[in-house]
């Protein structure tokens, strides 16, 4: 099992008074300090409009992740496909992971946010179909030569090289969802599913079934990474990692929470904030390697898992030592 952790969002919460320049130097420490703690992967999310600052520009954060470590596995989880434009996304994703000498993983999904739509000029009903379309464009801008695919959504010549390409020749795309639908795009034209923190490690298990049964029954080959994201911290005691992640945490999904409805959530509801409690993942060292184990018994040993232990507003050094824990005391057993 690898072990990663994110994901950055730059948010500013009421309480934190530091600048925006602030924020993305704490991205950048986090960053070395995650390559040092030896865990696998880093990660940024992305949303737009948000009066927080949400982080909108994965691709320029990334780049500046990519020169700050070695070794890093970093990526989007995720970019919201529909709204790139198709040859800047192939461009950027391109010279991030020359920068980063081939270690980006580029996650993308549909998105749902529906005044992200309408900014940027989108259908939103043609999201899933979109994301279908963006796919092999990014093959084929990536492959040698002119880009040989012929957009239903953008009228690009296929007769046209786009430069840079990546650095392996290709990008690992990983696709989000749960819906059966994005399941199974995922299976058949990604090279990975990330399974939301939504899910139950059983509601994982099934889907990642069925990801290998439809991979299996239409004959496709090639490795296919399986993440499973979920929000989590690592502390002297289950009480004390709860009271460390508890307020970022809840901030954070109030947020998410305006960001899928597009309406205002000025609170979250008793029995939301005890979901949101039963489903994360933290405590001592030991409780966190004992959950993430379930998932190994369920999942199988070639499993990349993101544990959340970025928050908004959470102090540097906490988060810091927190990510050391994790990496030197809950890694090594995995």
């Amino acid at each position: 099992m690898q072990l990663g952790t994110g994901l950055f969002t730059a948010q500013q919460r009421p309480d934190d008074d530091r600048g925006t320049a602030d924020r993305y130097d704490e991205i950048i420490e986090l960053t070395r300090e995650i390559e040092a703690a030896g865990l696998d992967s880093a990660w940024v999310s992305e949303h737009h409009f948000a009066e927080d600052e949400y982080l909108s520009g994965t691709m320029p954060t990334l780049g500046a992740m990519a020169v700050a470590t070695d070794d890093l596995e970093i990526g989007s989880c995720v970019a919201l496909g529909p709204l790139y434009d198709p040859i800047r996304l192939a461009e950027d994703a391109a010279t991030v992971d020359g920068l980063a000498d081939g270690r980006l993983t580029l996650g993308l999904a549909i998105g749902s946010n529906p005044r992200e739509f309408d900014v940027f000029g989108v259908p939103r009903e043609e999201r899933a179909e979109r994301l279908a379309d963006l796919v092999p464009f990014l093959r084929g801008a990536w492959s040698e030569g002119k880009l040989g695919y012929d957009s239903e959504f953008h009228d690009v010549p296929t007769d046209v090289p786009i430069t840079p390409g990546p650095v392996d020749g290709d990008v690992p795309i990983m696709l989000g969802g749960a819906a059966k639908p994005a399941v199974r795009r995922a299976a058949r034209i990604g090279d990975a599913w990330c399974a939301p923190s939504s899910l139950s490690v059983e509601g994982v298990r099934k889907r990642v079934e069925d990801i290998r049964r439809v991979r299996d029954e239409e004959g496709i080959d090639g490795d296919f990474t399986i993440y499973v994201l979920q929000h989590g911290w690592v502390g002297d005691s289950r009480e004390e990692a709860w009271e460390a992640m508890r307020d970022g945490y809840f901030y954070l999904q109030r947020r998410y929470a305006e960001i899928f409805s597009g309406e205002s959530v000025d609170e979250l509801e008793a029995e939301r904030k005890r979901e949101l409690k039963e489903g994360a993942i933290f405590g001592t060292p030991e409780g966190v390697r004992e959950e993430l184990e379930t998932y190994r018994e369920a999942l199988g040993d070639d499993v990349h898992f993101v544990l959340r232990t970025y928050y908004p507003g959470v102090d540097t050094e906490a988060t810091v030592d927190c990510v050391h824990r994790l990496g030197d005391e809950v890694a090594p057993e995995l």
